[in-house]
């Protein structure tokens, strides 16, 4: 059964606690948290005092999402703001062997994000380094795009490459996941769902949650 990682993009910002208690008592073991900056993806979103106020309101492990360019001068901010998990990409910096690196000695776990037109060859030099692998399913930036399935075969590639090395990381998917794309997604390797619109947009967040579960039972 996949792990599901709800994302607060898609949430009501003015009930934001409530939108977190609902998806937390609901079966939801992440809450993944997009950080964007205006330059690396069009549009802006939090930044680390958001994670530090959501932090004491929720034993969910937050799973935050940088896609900032550079992402190693904002690593320190949000691990002091009490990240559990920092992503980022690979396309994002020229030296993503030191991002990871800076993670890691935070005592976070660390994360590597690759976009749809990157292939998985990209990361391959860092995987021993990395507790979680994002395979963006869609172009990040945006809520409520449609999955594109040809990222599947990438998934299928890292859950290859972590058996054949004896690798430990989660395989994490974003983008367009609903009750029939996961499905794919899982069979492939996919061990986390980020969901959005999916979830929040929904009368009743918690029976999406349920529905991704059943789905990859």
């Amino acid at each position: 059964m996949i792990k599901i990682a709800p994302s607060i993009l898609s949430a009501d910002y003015v009930n934001l606690q409530r939108d977190i208690e609902k998806v937390d008592k609901g079966g939801a073991e992440l809450l993944h948290i997009d950080i964007m900056d205006g330059a690396f993806v069009p549009a802006l979103s939090y930044g680390p005092g958001w994670v530090k106020a959501i932090k004491p309101i929720t034993n969910l492990t937050l799973d935050v999402h940088m896609m900032v360019q550079n992402p190693e001068r904002y690593v320190d901010d949000f691990a002091d703001a009490g990240a559990d998990i920092i992503g980022v990409h690979t396309e994002a910096t020229p030296h993503i062997h030191r991002a990871l690196q800076m993670i890691k000695n935070r005592n976070v776990k660390a994360e590597v994000v690759i976009n749809p037109g990157t292939p998985v060859a990209a990361i391959t030099p860092v995987l021993y380094m990395v507790d979680q692998v994002l395979v963006m399913t869609v172009n990040p930036g945006f809520g409520g795009q449609k999955f594109l399935p040809e990222t599947v075969k990438k998934i299928a590639e890292l859950d290859q490459i972590k058996k054949e090395q004896g690798l430990n990381f989660d395989i994490e998917i974003d983008g367009g996941v609903n009750e029939t794309t996961v499905v794919g997604a899982y069979k492939a390797g996919a061990t986390v769902a980020v969901a959005g619109s999916y979830i929040f947009d929904a009368d009743d967040p918690v029976s999406r949650i349920n529905a991704l579960k059943d789905a990859t039972k």
